[in-house]
Formats: structure tokens, C-alpha cells, sequence
């Protein structure tokens, strides 16, 4: 188990930095200092099944991030905190790695089950966002809209960050969106 597991985490930090299309059996042969007969062995299918169980692995990672970030706060500190912690990702990559959600996403042609494995993990971000949303009493339609508007909005300012080499895409978003989100709770009793 210890050697698909670091198959897997090499393959994140390297599709983080490299993308999908960047991201080759040899690259992940130095990275992870495993063999090539441990890929086959763990992932019958080759790179692109071990793209698409990185990406699960990585999604459901952050969606427990997020389920963490959530419990006993406040929405806007649950927001403020999930672009902290994209802010800590990029600055301590000297802006060089981003989401492998993101990347798997965009790699759809070197691995269209990758691509899948990426919506479902922004599905459950937007699921667990919006859960913790209703539970300010915001409305079920809005606590949907709502969630969806932040991950793509800190997404994109990930994206935005490593392009500029700077965190400002972030804290400019951090700092909205928890304003947009306290604009819609309603005290409890109130419809």
C-alpha cells in the first residue's frame, strides 16, 4: 500500500506543477523513486488511471479540508480560510504549483476519467460549502448559487495568483466573497 500511495502523492505534486499533458510515467519514475513495474502493478491502466485516483485522492482531501475548515465557524471564516490555505499552497511553491483538481480538469484529452474524477470533486466542495451555508439559514437555491460562486471564484484566483506571481488575486477574493456571503444569512426565524 505504502508504494501506490506515494505513486499517488508524486503524482499530485507533480500534476500540481506540470499539469496532466506535463506529467509523464518518467517524471513520476524519479519523483516517487519507484519502478516502473509499480505503476503497472497498482494501475493496471497506466497513467491515466493513476491520474484519475490522484485526483480523487486529492479531492476528497480537500473536501475534508473544507468539512474541517467548516465546523464550529462562521461561513465567511470557513471562506477566509480556504483562500489562506491556497495562499500558503502557492506562496510556499514559489508560485509554481496550483490545484491538480484544476489541472485534471483541463487535462480532459490525456485523461477524460481524470477530467470526471475532477467535476465530482468540485461537486462535493460545492455540496459541503453549501450544507454548511443552509446551516446559517441562507437559502437552499442561494446556499447552492452561493458555493458554486466561491470555488470557482478562489479557483480562478489561484490560477490568477500563479500567473501574477502574487497572492493579491487571493486576498482580494478572500475578502469579497466573505462580504457577499455575510450579505445573505438571515437571522434564524426570519424567511
Amino acid at each position: 500500500m505504502a508504494a501506490r500511495d506515494g505513486l499517488v502523492q508524486s503524482t499530485i505534486d507533480l500534476v500540481r506543477r506540470n499539469g496532466v499533458a506535463g506529467t509523464g510515467v518518467a517524471n513520476l519514475l524519479d519523483h516517487s523513486g519507484l519502478s516502473r513495474r509499480t505503476i503497472y502493478l497498482n494501475f493496471p491502466g497506466g497513467k491515466s488511471e493513476l491520474i484519475t485516483e490522484a485526483t480523487r485522492v486529492a479531492g476528497r482531501a480537500m473536501t475534508t479540508l473544507i468539512e474541517t475548515f467548516s465546523s464550529n465557524t462562521k461561513p465567511e471564516e470557513t471562506i477566509a480560510s480556504f483562500a489562506d490555505a491556497w495562499k500558503q499552497v502557492v506562496e510556499s511553491s514559489d508560485f509554481l504549483a496550483g490545484c491538480p483538481i484544476v489541472a485534471a480538469a483541463l487535462g480532459r484529452s490525456e485523461s477524460p476519467a481524470a477530467a470526471d474524477a475532477a467535476g465530482e470533486a468540485f461537486d462535493d466542495w460545492e455540496r459541503t460549502l453549501e450544507t454548511r451555508l443552509r446551516a446559517e439559514n441562507i437559502d437552499p437555491d442561494t446556499a447552492g448559487s452561493l458555493a458554486t460562486t466561491v470555488i470557482a471564484t478562489i479557483e480562478g484566483a489561484v490560477v490568477m495568483s500563479l500567473a501574477k506571481h502574487s497572492t493579491e488575486p487571493l486576498d482580494r477574493v478572500g475578502r469579497h466573497l466573505t462580504e457577499l456571503v455575510r450579505a445573505h444569512i438571515r437571522p434564524v426565524g426570519t424567511s
